[in-house]
C-alpha cells in the first residue's frame, strides 16, 4: 500500500466513523428525547433529577457542539488508522489473526480502559486552569439532556477521542470491535445525560451500585461540579472518595418521591412550576 492509498483509506475511515457515530448518537439521543421529554413527559416528571426544564436554546447548543465533537472524533479515527498503516499501532483487520475470543474480550478491555481514562482525564479537567479552557463548555448544561453527551469544546473533544489511539497502541484492536465499543459508550453516555433516573429504588442499596453508575450520579456532577467523575462504573469514585456525599439520598428522593410532591423533594414550595425556577448562577461556583 503506497502513501496515497494509505491516505485514501484514512479519509474513508474518517467519513465512515463520523457517519456511524453520528447515526448512533442522533438515533439514541432523539429516541431518549422523544420518550422522556415529549411522549411520557408528564408521566415520568417525578423521575426528573433537576427541577429546571431545559430551554430550546440549551438543546440547540448541545446539538451543535455534539456534531462538532463527532467531526473531531472522525478526524482522530483517521489519524489512528493512518498510524496503523505504518505499523505504529496494534490495529488489525482480520479477525482470524487473534480469533473471536480475543475479539470479544477486547471489547470488555476497552470498556475498562476507557472508564479509567475518562475518570482521570475528567478529574484533571476540573483543575481551575484547565476547566475554564477545556471543560466549561460541557458544564454549560447544569441540567443536561440526551443531546449533552458529546457537547464538548474542540479541545475536550480531542481529549475524549484520545481513547482510540490509546487502546490501539496498548493492545490488538479490530476496527469492528472498536465500533461495537463505541455503540456501548454511546448508549451509556446518552442515557447518563437523559435527566431522568431509570434505575429502581432498590438499586442504590444493592451490590450493583458499587459497580455501575446511575443517571443521578452524573446529573449530580453537572450540578455540583466537584464530585462524581466516573463514567460507566463507580470503582474509581469509591476508591478515591469522590462520590458526592448526598448521592444515595438524592437517588432515593428521586426514585421515591410521589409525582404530586415532586417539588417538595427539592425543598421547593409545593405547586411551583418547574420552568419558573431560575437556573443556577455560574457566579456562585468556584473552580
Amino acid at each position: 500500500m503506497n502513501d496515497h492509498e494509505k491516505l485514501m483509506l484514512s479519509l474513508k475511515i474518517m467519513r465512515n466513523s463520523s457517519l456511524g457515530d453520528m447515526f448512533w448518537y442522533v438515533l439514541l439521543a432523539f429516541c431518549m428525547w422523544v420518550l422522556f421529554y415529549v411522549i411520557f413527559r408528564e408521566q415520568i416528571r417525578h423521575r426528573r433529577i433537576s427541577p429546571i426544564d431545559p430551554t430550546s436554546r440549551q438543546v440547540a447548543r448541545e446539538i451543535i457542539y455534539s456534531l462538532r465533537s463527532i467531526a473531531i472524533f472522525g478526524l482522530v479515527a483517521a489519524l489512528t488508522v493512518y498510524a496503523a498503516c505504518y505499523g505504529w499501532t496494534q490495529l488489525y483487520f482480520r479477525v482470524d489473526d487473534y480469533g473471536w475470543v480475543w475479539f470479544v474480550l477486547s471489547i470488555g478491555l476497552m470498556i475498562l480502559v476507557h472508564d479509567a481514562y475518562f475518570y482521570w482525564t475528567h478529574r484533571t479537567l476540573h483543575h481551575a486552569w484547565l476547566y475554564r479552557r477545556f471543560h466549561h463548555t460541557h458544564h454549560l448544561s447544569t441540567n443536561p439532556t440526551p443531546w449533552a453527551a458529546y457537547s464538548f469544546s474542540p479541545a475536550e473533544a480531542l481529549i475524549q477521542a484520545g481513547i482510540a489511539p490509546l487502546v490501539a497502541v496498548l493492545f490488538p484492536v479490530h476496527p469492528a470491535a472498536f465500533g461495537l465499543f463505541m455503540v456501548w459508550q454511546n448508549v451509556f453516555n446518552v442515557l447518563g445525560h437523559c435527566g431522568h433516573e431509570i434505575f429502581p429504588r432498590w438499586f442504590i442499596r444493592s451490590p450493583l451500585a458499587w459497580i455501575s453508575n446511575s443517571v443521578t450520579h452524573h446529573a449530580l456532577h453537572h450540578e455540583k461540579f466537584r464530585s462524581n467523575f466516573g463514567l460507566y462504573f463507580n470503582f474509581w469514585d469509591r476508591m478515591m472518595g469522590t462520590n458526592h456525599p448526598n448521592y444515595e439520598q438524592r437517588f432515593e428522593s428521586i426514585t421515591d418521591a410521589p409525582p404530586m410532591n415532586r417539588e417538595e423533594s427539592f425543598g421547593l414550595p409545593s405547586g411551583m412550576p418547574s420552568r419558573t425556577i431560575p437556573p443556577r448562577s455560574m457566579n456562585h461556583i468556584r473552580h
